[in-house]
């Protein structure tokens, strides 16, 4: 494998007592297929050694957690995919995706868009006629991006999942509504639009949604058992669905999902949805040039992110570049993630409903574990509401660019922006000083949450990518990688310092008041790095 403000549809958990004679977890299961490498003994423990510590939190069913780390891949399974009649779960439970079939249907769109065979900026009627006309035009990339201002599941009771319907009554569900917004100005994130989508993947194909997905996504990806989520087809292998209710584990509510087919209506097994995220690594679905347009996040009118992609929520997290997305509907929970700047995936899936936040715990783990073993995070010492200020926007520097840096150096990605460097330093330095900030501090604060943002010319982005560039430059990737543990300190005390050593030019070295920050925040002097 390649060498990288959306909402993560992660909502808070009630934390619940484990009801009596639930069973916390089976042993895993763990599958190395020859071509590929387990993690080695000591890994694949602390695996499931914080798997298991999550699943003492709060009650659960079943579970299903895979990783690949280049070459190196486990996947765990836990618990029973069918309480009532005890059978456990293991690598071939299926379970359903939920909204991951937003990936599936974008990955399909753009192969398309790649054969020259859809227009990403068409009108969307121009490739699904029974889309009634609007009082303005939707595109397919607006579509991608939940910017065609098509409404969601608010607005439906429960009746559109009540039984099949194919895709010309999936569409009819939400046909007779308006757009809640003018496509471009508002992110609304919206199944129905996606549906759309897999309408217009019907016409330009000339093949069935889930006939296009077996052989065009599922085949090439190895997903052997994924398929669309058909109640009447399931097998035995499918995982019962349970929600939480008073604290004690009841069955889901059984519903259809059909009428949600490309938004939400698909099913796979662990081992799927792991070939998948390593088939996106590894660029077997889509081009580089195509999977980086996949996960560059797009923006309003008005120059705003909005943390999603083409299919993915997009973020940094501790200088990593995460590419994400979670499902969640009756009968399960999901998510899977990429770290395609560090050829990491990160795929789970569980039989209880609402555990978005316990999967996302267990993969910001797997992410601490297996790249942040790296040395003490080097803390503020903030003494008031400026020093708070200023540490945050340093942090948003570092997160930033360590994050962009390594997706475009390493993933798919593309740096953006289109400003002279010399004038974005001098513009953080304003941004930091500390008599601004005194004087207006929301205002300051305000401007430093939006530095990242198109409509600062990526501020942050560019500034600190340069800062990571010339890191890496003078003391090699493996110091790069650190500081994700290290933290935005570490980062930029060692920056200064290799800036010392080679003079930089004034303006790459922000100013000494900022350096004085600096120092006051570490608590002691900054000293040049040894490289």
């Amino acid at each position: 494998m390649k060498g990288l403000w959306l909402p993560f549809f992660l909502v808070g958990l009630t934390a619940w007592a484990v009801p009596p004679g639930m069973p916390i977890c089976e042993r895993p299961h763990v599958v190395a297929p020859a071509e590929e490498q387990p993690f080695p003994e000591e890994v694949q423990r602390a695996l499931d050694a914080l798997v298991r510590a999550e699943l003492t939190r709060e009650p659960h069913a079943g579970l299903a957690v895979g990783v690949l780390r280049g070459a190196q891949r486990w996947v765990g399974a836990y618990g029973q995919r069918d309480v009532a009649h005890g059978l456990p779960a293991t690598p071939r439970t299926t379970w359903r995706m939920a909204s991951i079939t937003k990936t599936f249907t974008a990955v399909a769109v753009l192969q398309l868009v790649e054969q020259g065979r859809i227009e990403l900026d068409a009108d969307i009627r121009t490739l699904v006629p029974a889309w009634p006309e609007k009082r303005w035009p939707v595109t397919v990339r607006q579509l991608l991006g939940h910017l065609g201002g098509v409404t969601n599941y608010g607005r439906f009771g429960p009746s559109h999942d009540s039984g099949p319907v194919d895709t010309a009554g999936a569409l009819s569900l939400v046909a007779g509504y308006e757009l809640e917004a003018e496509p471009g100005t508002r992110f609304i994130y919206s199944t129905w639009a996606y549906n759309l989508l897999g309408a217009a993947i019907e016409t330009v194909s000339g093949q069935r949604y889930g006939e296009y997905l077996q052989e065009h996504v599922f085949g090439p990806a190895g997903m052997e058992h994924a398929a669309l989520d058909d109640r009447r087809t399931r097998d035995e292998h499918h995982a019962t669905g349970y929600r939480i209710r008073d604290g004690q584990r009841v069955a889901s509510k059984v519903i259809d999902v059909s009428g949600r087919f490309a938004g939400g209506g698909t099913r796979a097994t662990i081992e799927d949805l792991l070939g998948f995220g390593g088939a996106l690594l590894d660029y077997r679905l889509l081009s580089r040039t195509s999977s980086g347009w996949m996960q560059t996040p797009m923006s309003t009118r008005d120059g705003r992110l909005t943390d999603y992609g083409m299919g993915f929520a997009t973020w940094p997290l501790r200088g990593h570049y995460v590419v994400a997305h979670s499902g969640a509907q009756p009968e399960t929970s999901t998510l899977l993630l990429l770290l395609p700047g560090e050829d990491v995936a990160i795929a789970l899936a569980s039989n209880v409903e609402g555990q978005a936040a316990s999967l996302k715990r267990i993969a910001y783990g797997i992410i601490e574990l297996l790249l942040e073993d790296t040395g003490p995070r080097l803390s503020a010492h903030r003494q008031g509401p400026v020093d708070a200020v200023v540490n945050e926007a340093l942090g948003r520097v570092f997160g930033y660019g360590l994050a962009y840096h390594q997706w475009a150096t390493h993933g798919p990605g593309t740096l953006p922006g289109t400003g002279a460097l010399p004038e974005a330093f001098e513009q953080v330095t304003r941004l930091l000083d500390r008599a601004a900030i005194e004087r207006a501090p929301d205002t300051a604060r305000e401007r430093i949450l939006a530095a990242h943002e198109p409509r600062e010319d990526w501020l942050f982005v560019r500034v600190g990518a340069h800062m990571a560039r010339t890191l890496e430059e003078a003391l090699g990737p493996e110091r790069l990688r650190s500081y994700s543990a290290r933290g935005p300190l570490a980062f930029f005390n060692d920056y200064l310092a290799v800036c010392e050593s080679r003079q930089c030019p004034e303006p790459f070295r922000f100013n000494e008041a900022l350096r004085a920050d600096l120092r006051r925040l570490t608590g002691n002097n900054i000293e040049p790095s040894r490289h």
